[in-house]
């Protein structure tokens, strides 16, 4: 089975991380939403999962595991687990 590129999936997390920030600080920019939706669904396609918080997690512990195998560590992507903002944001499917 082909899988993503650990770095495109790490840049994915950190840009749904911050575009869920940036949606629960405007809840009603159109635009920011859209935007969050189509990181989220990208999210979903990659990791073959049915709604965004599936997705993200199973990205992050997909990032974490590869980056264990490696033995290297992991810079610009934020991993800290999965944050109380995930619990907010929209976890509709994908």
């Amino acid at each position: 089975m082909l899988m993503p590129d650990t770095s495109v999936v790490a840049r994915l997390i950190a840009r749904y991380r911050a575009q869920e920030n940036r949606l629960v600080d405007a809840p009603h920019d159109q635009r920011a939403r859209r935007r969050f939706e189509d990181t989220a669904y990208t999210l979903c396609v990659l990791m073959c999962e049915r709604t965004a918080r599936e997705a993200v997690l199973a990205a992050e512990s997909y990032v974490r595991r590869s980056v264990r195998s490696a033995g290297r560590p992991l810079t610009n992507a934020p991993l800290a687990g999965a944050q109380p903002l995930a619990e907010r944001a929209a976890s509709g499917g994908c």
